[in-house]
Parts: C-alpha cells; structure tokens; sequence
C-alpha cells in the first residue's frame, strides 16, 4: 500500500490523511489552508487608510517643501515618497501577523523581483518595443486595447512570474491566502519601480502632487495583482483545470486596463494635475477588490470544512 504524501510539505502522511480534490495534506496543512485570518482585511483596511492619512499630510507639507528642495534633493525626497506605500503595508501586515508572519525574505523578495522585472522588461516592452504612449491616446478604443492588451497584459504577466515562478513553489506558501499576500507584494514591488521612474524622469516632482500619484499606482497595482494571487492561492491547493491560472491573469489585465482608462478620466493626465478624487476612486477599488477576494476565500473555506463535517452516506444509512 502506498504512503500518502501532503502536497505542501512533501513528507508521508501519518494519521487521517486530508483531501480537497485531488490534493492530499498532512492535518497541519490542512488546517493552514481552512484557516479563517480575519485580521488580513483589517490590515488591508489600515493599509488603505494610511496611504490616505499620507496623501492629505502631503497636501500640507509638501508645498511647504517643494520649494526648499532643487535638483538632486528633490529627486531624493519623490524617491523617498515613492517606497512609502510598499514600506506601510509591509508595516501593517507584519503588526497584524506576528503570531506567524510569512518570511520577510519572500515578502520583500517577491516585490524586489517585481520591480526589477517592471525595470528590465516590462516598461522597456510598453515603452521602447510597443511604443504606447505614441499612439495609443488617438482614440478612446485604441487607448482601452493599449490598457487591456498591451499595459495590462505586460504588467500583470510579470506580477504573475514573480510569485508563480519563485514562493509559489515554497512550502511557506501553505494556505490559499498567501497567494493575496504575495501577489500584493508583487503588484507594490512593480508600482515602487513605475513611481521612482517616474520621479527620475521628471527630475523630481511637486511633493504634494507627486505623492497623489505614487499612492494612486500603489494602490492600484496591489488590487491588480492580488486578484492573481487569490487565482495563484486556488490553483495551488485546489485542481482548477489548466485554464485557470491564464483566466486569472487575463482578468487582473482586464482590470488594470479598464480601471486605468477610467481614472484617466477622473483625473486629469500630466505632471501637474492629479486631483484626489482619483485617488479616492483607486482606494475605493482597492478596498471592495479585496473585499471581495477575501470574502471569496472564507466562504471557500467554509465550503471545506463543511463538506469535511458532514457524516459520510454509510454512516446516515448504516
């Protein structure tokens, strides 16, 4: 007779083996992966809440110090501005997990990742090779096809490949969540680089304007790439067929393409006209993205551990 072996740590299974389809775990996986974290949407809610607080301090400071920063030390302070959204959330997650944090090794490493992929291929191709920005504003149906096709597809591959291709494999990735946790990291990683690029390229930025963009994309590309994640967190635990995995990445295109155009429209384009409202809008997004994902997984959970309680037919009948 063959030993069962769990899925997530690799060992033999000793005592009752669990299931959820074709997928076998230990008890102490399968009790990571039913687990019911509460406490992620309130940290994702504080997150979100942070990034708004910083946003309306800016407002007041910075006009304050834009004007006593030239050259370099302007360029220094956007590029200060633009790592505070990833540092907040990796701040509050790590308060609101202590008892057992994900490695901040991964973490940080997946959203390294996803910077420097953002860096070496993903701005060069939408950019350099595709050109967007050249001919893409002719039209609204060419700006939506750039948006979806081009920008989001390019964007989101790449979040994808930082986690599907690194922790995805790790054992530390032992519950469906983890895959929001990660993704995120990845969709934070890859706006850092888009926002000190940003910064460099203008050759610094108004301090209270420029952090209204740098939260914007923050909080944008966190919501994207956390819907790959909770795909990735299914697909890891779960047998969801081979077109799975592309129909989450084809959906956080989908939406990074669409709600780009749309806050395009809500805020006005260009270096000195980024109103809050658009970052309003974007931290609306992110909240009811989450929300949804989160509450996705929960009733995923139940699903679980209900069909596990339930008393077999031979017991009902017998």
């Amino acid at each position: 007779m063959s030993t069962e072996i769990c899925c997530v740590c690799d060992t033999p299974i000793e005592g009752a083996v669990r299931a959820l389809g074709t997928r076998r775990f230990c008890e102490r996986h399968y009790e990571h992966l039913t687990k019911d974290r509460k406490g992620l949407w309130l940290a994702t809610i504080a997150f979100i809440v942070a990034l708004l607080l910083f946003v309306l301090a800016m407002q007041v400071v910075g006009p304050m110090l834009t004007p006593a920063l030239t050259g370099g030390r302007l360029v220094a302070a956007g590029i200060l501005l633009a790592v505070i959204p990833a540092s907040l959330w990796l701040g509050v997650f790590y308060l609101q997990d202590r008892v057992e944090p994900e490695p901040k090794r991964y973490v940080l490493g997946v959203a390294l990742l996803s910077a420097l992929l953002a860096s070496a291929i993903g701005q060069p191709l939408i950019n350099g090779f595709f050109r967007v920005n050249e001919w893409a504003s002719a039209s609204l149906l060419l700006k939506v096809i750039a948006a979806v096709f081009i920008v989001g597809a390019i964007q989101e591959g790449l979040k994808y490949a930082a986690v599907r291709h690194t922790v995805f494999r790790s054992r530390e990735f032992d519950e469906r969540v983890d895959g929001i946790i990660y993704g995120s990291a990845a969709g934070l990683g890859y706006a850092t680089m888009l926002n000190i690029q940003y910064v460099i390229g203008n050759g610094g930025v108004d301090l209270g304007i420029g952090t209204m963009r740098i939260v914007l994309a923050a909080l944008a590309h966190a919501s994207f790439a956390g819907v790959t994640g909770y795909f990735l967190g299914r697909a890891k635990f779960e047998a969801m067929g081979p077109l799975w995995l592309p129909a989450g990445v084809a959906l956080a295109a989908l939406l990074n393409g669409a709600v780009t155009v749309a806050l395009g429209s809500i805020s006005r384009p260009g270096l000195h006209a980024m109103p809050f409202n658009g970052v309003a809008v974007a931290a609306l997004v992110a909240a009811l993205t989450f929300a949804f994902l989160f509450r996705t997984l929960r009733r995923a959970n139940q699903v679980v551990l209900s069909a596990a309680s339930a008393p077999s037919p031979s017991a009902v009948t017998g």
